[in-house]
């Protein structure tokens, strides 16, 4: 019974390793960019364009090389903010999570 495998038993396998990449994913941080779509982040930034808000490039570039840039972001992610990118406020974002801030700042601060 060493046969190749069914379409079947491969589908279940493809699903299961689907399933482990996303967990590792979000543990390890590597989701970001899917937590920013569902957190919302998107609808006001871009990667690449200011929309709304300022562009995540201009945001990571404004803080490089800053000791406290990860905590700071993360902190004006939950609370929102105003008047360091114009006078349009940035909401509060109180269904965002400390960690979930902290990786998405990670993030940002990773685009270049």
């Amino acid at each position: 019974m060493g046969g190749a495998a069914s379409a079947k038993e491969i589908m279940k396998a493809s699903r299961a390793l689907s399933l482990l990449a996303a967990l590792f994913a979000v543990q390890s941080g590597w989701a970001s960019p899917e937590l920013a779509q569902q957190k919302t982040c998107m609808a006001c930034h871009a990667v690449d364009r200011k929309l709304v808000g300022p562009a995540y490039k201009d945001v990571a570039a404004k803080y490089a090389g800053q000791r406290d840039a990860a905590a700071h972001l993360a902190d004006k992610i939950v609370k929102g903010g105003v008047g360091v990118w114009g006078p349009v406020p940035m909401p509060a974002n109180p269904k965002v999570s400390a960690a979930e801030a902290r990786q998405l700042a990670n993030w940002i601060l990773s685009i270049k």
